[in-house]
């Protein structure tokens, strides 16, 4: 018996071909026969669409001493109508696989529905239903409003939560909204009730200025139909857009410490209004603050987590609170964690690389890095119909263009270092800084007043 000789061809080795630019998808805007304005992305092969719903309902304009009816209403908007209680409205939307939320914010209210595009037009109808014709039944909000006032001392006790609660308050003027927690008080809660409720939603929520942004394949999906015969039936009376106020801040440099007896870490934020996207430096801001506290490689987790060891992670960040046509704000903080008995080195350090940023800048090879970081993964981070969904709908509060998201991605790799130096040095000034520490008084308060960053106050936590 012999053995057999078996010949294998080899087929070559298949090559990459060359890589497909990226651009952040442009939506196609258009109206609805009842005045509420329409943006639509097809994205082939994502069958979850999302949809997300933008209800010019400012926190500003809750009554006074009625704060938190923004978010209550949000919430009770998911609760049932008046076709569907509560239970039946929730079993409406697990029948079709749908998941709805929704919440307030300074400049509205967001609802967000995710849904099987083989589901949309239900799921469509539901939304439209809550929309049109919420329930607000009184046993309802009573429990919604009993709900949040359970929240609240939670949110009292997170050192993360308190923090920005008492920055805000150390920014801006009492008068303004934007001082006072964004989903109320005790007092403003508990105030509450389904008429209020219901007057909020019928001063403010109507067709003619509100914006729906979808996303998903919609390929062989008649969207057009779909809309007329559900959102499109919502009508209502017109009204002019409502005056976006000013925002106003006092940055000057002082410590605020919430004194919380015995803590062993220390919560620290640092903050203060800047250019918010509007404003032509916004991307080198963006680059500069990445440099600065973006990832585990900038510059103050390189001292404060990786030389020293007193945090297992700084960030620096810009968040828009509210723009308007002609522009708004952005709050520009760094928040992190540092054991009590570093707390008083470890913001020396920290000021420390603020100053050594601003008298030698950034480095090339840093603005290089933050580049590859925040241009290179935006292919990966919009990979989901819900995360270009937000985006658009982003865009659209704060009455940015359609194309801003990929504009902003040119900007952000033509940025130069220099550029991206300035624009991070004027975001954090090292003596234009509000610092509020949630920690020990009795341990960390003499050695942050010996550090001189600012005038130190005591408040209890």
């Amino acid at each position: 018996m012999t053995d057999a000789v078996v010949t294998m061809e080899f087929h070559p080795q298949p090559t990459a071909g060359p890589a497909s630019p990226w651009a952040f998808p442009a939506p196609e805007r258009g109206t609805l026969a009842n005045g509420m304005t329409v943006l639509r992305c097809h994205r082939p092969g994502q069958q979850v669409v999302a949809v997300e719903v933008f209800l010019a309902a400012p926190l500003d304009a809750e009554p006074e001493g009625l704060d938190g009816v923004a978010t209550i209403m949000a919430r009770a908007l998911t609760e049932g109508t008046d076709k569907h209680s509560a239970e039946e409205f929730a079993a409406e939307l697990e029948r079709c696989g749908a998941t709805l939320d929704a919440h307030a914010d300074h400049p509205g209210l967001r609802v967000s529905l995710e849904v099987p595009v083989s589901r949309l037009p239900k799921a469509l109808s539901l939304l439209a239903e809550a929309l049109r014709a919420p329930a607000f039944a009184d046993s309802e909000i009573e429990r919604l409003v009993r709900n949040r006032l359970d929240e609240i001392p939670h949110e009292q006790a997170n050192p993360a939560r308190r923090a920005a609660k008492q920055l805000s308050k150390e920014l801006f003027p009492a008068t303004a909204r934007m001082s006072r927690p964004r989903q109320g008080t005790e007092e403003t809660v508990a105030a509450i009730d389904a008429a209020a409720v219901r007057a909020f939603y019928e001063a403010y929520v109507r067709p003619s200025t509100t914006v729906t942004v979808v996303v998903g394949d919609l390929a062989g999906t008649d969207l057009d139909a779909i809309l007329a015969d559900t959102l499109g039936d919502w009508t209502g009376d017109t009204a002019e857009p409502r005056p976006v106020p000013p925002i106003t801040a006092d940055d000057t440099g002082r410590v605020v410490i919430v004194d919380r007896p015995g803590a062993v870490q220390t919560q620290l934020l640092i903050g203060r209004i800047g250019p918010d996207r509007h404003d032509r430096v916004w991307a080198a801001q963006v680059l500069g603050t990445y440099c600065l506290g973006g990832t585990l490689t900038s510059r103050l987790d390189r001292v404060l987590r990786e030389e020293k060891g007193y945090t297992y992670g700084v960030r620096s960040f810009g968040q828009v609170l509210r723009s308007g046509p002609d522009g708004g704000a952005a709050m520009l903080a760094i928040s992190g964690s540092v054991d009590t008995p570093n707390t008083g080195p470890a913001l020396d350090d920290l000021w420390k690389v603020l100053r050594r940023l601003a008298a030698e800048g950034l480095t090339d090879a840093e603005r290089e890095t933050a580049v590859q970081n925040l241009v290179g993964v935006a292919p990966l981070k919009y990979e989901t119909a819900a995360a270009v969904a937000g985006t658009l709908a982003d865009q659209v509060e704060q009455f940015l263009p359609d194309d801003y998201q990929a504009q902003l991605y040119a900007q952000l790799a033509d940025t130069g270092t220099v550029e991206a130096t300035a624009a991070v040095v004027n975001a954090f000034p090292a003596d234009r800084l509000v610092t509020v520490l949630v920690g020990d008084a009795a341990q960390i308060a003499e050695p942050v007043r010996a550090l001189g960053i600012g005038e130190v106050t005591v408040v209890t936590g």
